[in-house]
């Protein structure tokens, strides 16, 4: 890259590795719960909910408490602003990857 081309800024909130794989995660299903998220990533329970409520505070996903019985179940889901920063994303990664020289 030359001095003269623009710089391309990613998405650091989304580039965080733990963050990635969850959004990743998520960009393939409507929705996930804990469990999911947890045997998908490997991260602990402090992990996911560190990670997810950025995201949250972002507009990035949105986060669901219930109970199944007496059970507590946390889903989240992508928002149409989530996909939209995860497309956009990709596609800056993408164009880095097949710009280098």
């Amino acid at each position: 890259m030359n001095d003269d081309e623009p710089r391309v800024e990613i998405d650091r909130l989304i580039h965080e590795p733990a963050r990635l794989m969850l959004i990743s995660n998520l960009a393939v299903v409507d929705e996930a719960d804990f469990v999911f998220l947890s045997r998908r990533t490997g991260l602990t329970a402090g992990n996911i909910s560190t990670h997810m409520s950025r995201l949250e505070e972002a507009g990035y996903v949105h986060i669901e408490k219930s109970f199944a019985g007496k059970r507590p179940r946390t889903t989240y889901s992508l928002t149409e602003t989530g996909r939209i920063a995860f497309g956009r994303y990709r596609e800056q990664v993408d164009g880095l990857l097949r710009n280098r020289d």
